[in-house]
């Protein structure tokens, strides 16, 4: 008599990272709003009761999508910032900034949903755990921008008065403005290519010459 094989369940966590990677290859390819469980279950192979076995809620699973997010993005630009500060150079801050500035870029072009998921929340005017989250992720790459302008500052690469809180918005603002003309675009792989010269216009501005 045949015996039916029985494949082995999956870890809870090994399911719950598949249904993030699944919801991020989705939000590549179409509005984050529209994608619904039953789309995830499909994309993973599995049931759509089965999604709610390893997630409460669906907002649950873009909260983890902005945790992945979040940590994967600082963990890349925190190693592209050391790598160069670990150089003696008197130069290091800015091009470790330069190094974070094309690390935020090639993290857009390889994973296009991540910023299709921000986008989307910050347009809600009410507080949501998941604009908490998009908030999180923001204020630490600020954070990490703020510390490396500071490093420059304090060995007096920047042009005199610079104001750094303003310096750090405009990077950010920076690495999104190209972010978005992807999105309206739609061919996201070129701001790779746009991206070493709208660094050097910043750099510019904050230094008052050209290359680092």
């Amino acid at each position: 008599m045949s015996q039916t094989i029985r494949r082995p369940k999956q870890a809870t966590q090994v399911r719950q990272a598949g249904l993030v990677e699944a919801a991020l290859l989705l939000a590549a390819q179409r509005h984050p709003a529209g994608i619904t469980t039953g789309d995830l279950a499909r994309a993973v192979g599995i049931t759509q009761g089965a999604v709610f076995r390893h997630f409460p809620s669906k907002e649950a699973i873009w909260l983890a999508v902005l945790a992945w997010a979040t940590d994967t993005l600082v963990a890349r630009l925190q190693a592209a910032a050391a790598s160069e500060m670990a150089r003696a150079d008197a130069a290091r801050p800015l091009v470790a900034l330069q190094a974070v500035f094309i690390a935020h870029v090639d993290f857009v072009v390889s994973h296009p949903g991540v910023p299709r998921v921000v986008f989307q929340e910050l347009q809600h005017p009410q507080e949501t755990a998941l604009k908490m989250a998009v908030r999180t992720l923001m204020q630490r790459h600020r954070a990490l921008v703020l510390e490396l302008l500071h490093s420059a500052q304090e060995q007096n690469l920047l042009a005199p008065q610079t104001d750094l809180p303003s310096a750090a918005v405009l990077f950010l603002g920076s690495v999104q403005g190209l972010v978005m003309q992807s999105l309206v675009s739609g061919q996201v792989g070129a701001i790779l290519a746009q991206a070493p010269a709208v660094f050097t216009i910043y750099l510019r501005g904050i230094t008052g010459q050209v290359n680092p």
